[in-house]
């Protein structure tokens, strides 16, 4: 792809040899002379002008001194993003159903999807137009899976589950299994039936070995373009809002509500019923009790999370007393 090529792609202007090719992303430091490259940061800056890039994604205020071959856009690392599929494309698995996967009766396939090998689907499965779903998934009865989803392998997905359009599932997801539901009856704990749905909207990636549990009664929801990160866990009846964002190792109780562009830091931990309200922060090791309510826009820390500016002066009162009781202070 040639610069000007791109920069149309990217409805942004560009300046230097329009008819330089471009064949890789890469960082500003290994970048060669047939590499596209980026430059978002004061750090990023000095070593624009190091960089043997081809082409250089900038800031619209990028000073080009000395000239060399620059696309201004206003969010350059946005920018990489959308040039990276095109420079690195990944490929198109063939339409079709493998000889070795199982069907169910029942099961429909739209045009242009690709059912791998030993895969198994189940009674009524539903995979819409172009999906795919990867080497060794099981989809049991009656899942429906919208246009151009992305099952890697290994994939499961238990009974009556609904995934939305554009759905990515990595390896080892769980979407469906029971929710932890016991009930302590005469010194013994049984189990209280799971029988509710899961529903992922459309736009939601969900990482490796993560688990999003069924309802014991009504609906486990993801809204659309939720990102869950690896090894996250999502219990039964929990409400996940719009464009929520979660990283690794966080687990969430039962029934706990995130509302929409809430962001939530790796090994979080919150209690059943807990409500993140819409637009708020957790940082990462945080711990959110039982039936809390995190308001909307705060960013909270700590173990039991509470608003930064707080846990920070904690801290700092913490590190005072630990040196006024060093022999030596």
């Amino acid at each position: 792809m040639r610069v000007k090529e791109l920069a149309v792609l990217l409805e942004a202007p560009w300046e230097g040899e329009g008819d330089r090719e471009l064949r890789r992303v890469a960082t500003l430091e290994d970048a060669g002379d047939e590499d596209l490259s980026f430059v978002s940061n004061g750090r990023s800056v000095k070593l624009a002008s190091l960089s043997r890039a081809a082409c250089l994604l900038v800031p619209d205020d990028f000073v080009n001194e000395p000239l060399r071959t620059v696309i201004r856009t206003r969010d350059p690392r946005a920018a990489v993003a959308r040039a990276i599929p095109k420079l690195h494309p990944h490929p198109e698995p063939s339409p079709g159903v493998h000889p070795t996967a199982v069907l169910g009766p029942g099961v429909v396939i739209g045009k242009g999807a690709s059912i791998g090998p030993l895969v198994s689907l189940g009674a009524g499965v539903h995979i819409g137009e172009g999906s795919f779903v990867g080497a060794g998934s099981v989809i049991e009865d009656y899942v429906h899976i919208g246009r151009r989803c992305v099952l890697h392998p290994q994939v499961t997905v238990y009974h009556d589950v609904t995934l939305g359009n554009h759905v990515i599932l990595h390896s080892g997801c769980v979407i469906g299994a029971d929710g932890f539901g016991f009930i302590l009856t005469d010194g013994a704990y049984e189990k209280f039936p799971q029988v509710g749905r899961v529903m992922i909207g459309d736009n939601v990636e969900i990482g490796a070995n993560s688990c999003v549990d069924r309802a014991a009664l009504g609906v486990t929801s993801i809204g659309e373009g939720a990102k869950l990160d690896n090894l996250v866990h999502i219990a039964h009846n929990c409400r996940i809002g719009r464009h929520v964002v979660i990283a690794a190792q966080t687990g969430l109780s039962g029934g706990v509500v995130v509302e929409d562009y809430a962001v939530i830091g790796g090994q979080v931990g919150i209690g059943d019923k807990a409500r993140i309200e819409s637009r708020a922060v957790l940082g990462s090791g945080s711990g959110v009790l039982t039936s809390k309510i995190v308001r909307a826009g705060q960013v909270m820390w700590g173990t039991p999370a509470r608003p930064l500016k707080q846990y920070l002066e904690q801290l700092a009162v913490l590190s005072r007393m630990a040196k006024k009781r060093r022999p030596d202070s």
